[in-house]
């Protein structure tokens, strides 16, 4: 929905479709899944530990309207800003650490991108669910499970609740007792479940970035073209 480091517009594509008619991400961040094609249509439950974050869902599912986004002025380039909706956009994970941060035209064109896709995708998303907490006080249900935790390392560190505050031991042991579809997400250094290749990206300065999945599921039949791969 917004500009968030980590999101995972770019590679969302690969994942599976939920074969479950409600979708659960305990990390949250921007909830590219859930808002990919039509999965916003399904019963939408969103867990997310920073604060700030959780009050920016909070905003655009309770109390922004149309006319309200329309209406946010734009962000002048050399001008700061001190609105954390405005800091995320500038896609750093240290970002969460800003409290003021100079507009670059960067961070403007993308508030500007953002602030439309707010307008035309504002309808999708108010009957979501947004809990303020951990990923553990996740409702204990069937579902589609989107978990997108910090990555384990270097590329989960920075965020507020970074890799390096996560017990992941502890967060396999309750991943693997979630009922329904499990779709998880990790990087390269992930070693505390059975994960998968899944897809490499290019990201700045031409690094590659590997994403690894561990994918779990009760459906019998599983429509995905990389079943293979888990089967």
């Amino acid at each position: 929905m917004f500009y968030y480091y980590g999101r995972k517009k770019q590679v969302i594509r690969h994942y599976p479709a939920p074969n479950y008619d409600v979708i659960i991400e305990p990390f949250a961040g921007s909830a590219a899944y859930s808002l990919h094609g039509t999965n916003w249509k399904k019963r939408i439950i969103l867990i997310e530990k920073d604060e700030k974050v959780c009050e920016i869902w909070k905003w655009l599912t309770e109390e922004a309207t149309v006319d309200e986004i329309r209406r946010l002025p734009d962000l002048k380039v050399g001008e700061r800003s001190s609105e954390f909706l405005h800091i995320i956009h500038a896609v750093t994970k240290m970002a969460f650490h800003f409290k003021t941060i100079k507009i670059t035209p960067v961070l403007a064109r993308n508030w500007e991108i953002s602030k439309r896709i707010f307008a035309s995708d504002l309808h999708k998303i108010k009957h979501w669910e947004i809990i303020s907490g951990d990923y553990s006080e996740s409702p204990d249900m069937e579902a589609t499970w989107f978990i997108d935790p910090p990555y384990k390392g270097p590329s989960g560190m920075g965020y507020r609740h970074s890799s390096a505050k996560l017990n992941y031991d502890k967060l396999a042991e309750w991943t693997i007792k979630r009922k329904g579809e499990i779709i998880f997400c990790e990087g390269e250094y992930a070693d505390y479940l059975p994960f998968r290749p899944l897809v490499e990206q290019k990201g700045v300065a031409g690094k590659i970035s590997k994403e690894v999945i561990f994918y779990k599921t009760s459906v019998k039949n599983r429509n995905w073209k990389q079943l293979e791969l888990f089967s």
